[in-house]
């Protein structure tokens, strides 16, 4: 799949360019310690984050045709653009630093095979790793890193 074409004139709604934004699904415990780890991995502060749940989250989801009801991706938006799944996981994972940029040796894999174990992942995540009755709010110091920390 080709890397897709920045269109500085169709920006998503609330984001300007060189905003980096990852939506992820604000219920789920695995996902919620993603959040965590970004959070503390990215010191240089180049990610900003969004519930799925979110105001911010549903408009970004239904601004690049993904389901609004269902979430089984992380969605990494980038120069206006959207990577899912382990292209984005990758993507986040190299602007993170060292350990984490160790990670990228993974795109050597097949995305098909990378992103079939992903899929298996995402869809027993719930029974693994458990979910939050409601949307996880992080530590009260992180509402900055939030484009809007208010739930749907």
């Amino acid at each position: 799949m080709p890397e897709p074409v920045y269109d500085p004139y169709h920006l998503p709604p609330g984001l300007a360019p060189g905003d980096r934004v990852i939506l992820f699904d604000g219920v789920c415990r695995l996902c919620n310690g993603w959040a965590r780890l970004i959070i503390r991995g990215d010191t240089s502060r180049r990610f900003r984050l969004a519930a799925v749940q979110s105001h911010t989250g549903q408009a970004l989801l239904r601004h690049f045709d993904k389901p609004t009801d269902r979430f089984d991706t992380i969605l990494l938006i980038e120069d206006g653009c959207a990577f899912e799944k382990t292209d984005a996981a990758l993507r986040i994972m190299r602007r993170l630093g060292w350990p984490w940029r160790a990670f990228g040796v993974l795109r050597i894999v097949p995305r098909r095979l990378r992103d079939a174990l992903y899929d298996g992942v995402a869809r027993h995540r719930y029974r693994l790793f458990g979910r939050y009755a409601a949307c996880r709010r992080l530590e009260a110091d992180h509402d900055d890193r939030f484009v809007d920390s208010e739930p749907r």
